[in-house]
């Protein structure tokens, strides 16, 4: 019978924790980088064509071009969260 696995034995998987992001080389990343930010621009100008302001007062929703820059700033960010770029 072998004997049970530590907390931090139990959560890595390949040398990572659980909670850290998957490392990726200089071209994956800007590929995934990328595609975030397409997802935000195209997830902006959902959000300003499905709920936006019909009133004009609202200075992020009342025009598709700072809606879509919104999202694709918010792409950009979000990235990060689940890959890094690897150290050369």
């Amino acid at each position: 019978m072998s004997e049970p696995l530590s907390n931090s034995e139990q959560r890595t998987d390949r040398g990572r924790t659980w909670f850290s992001p998957r490392r990726l080389a200089q071209r994956q990343y800007f590929i995934v980088l990328a595609a975030f930010i397409l997802l935000g621009v195209l997830g902006g100008y959902a959000y300003y064509a499905l709920i936006g302001c019909n009133t004009g007062g609202c200075a992020i929703t009342s025009n598709p071009y700072m809606s879509m820059a919104w999202g694709g700033l918010l792409g950009y960010l979000l990235p990060d969260f689940f890959v890094k770029k690897a150290e050369s």
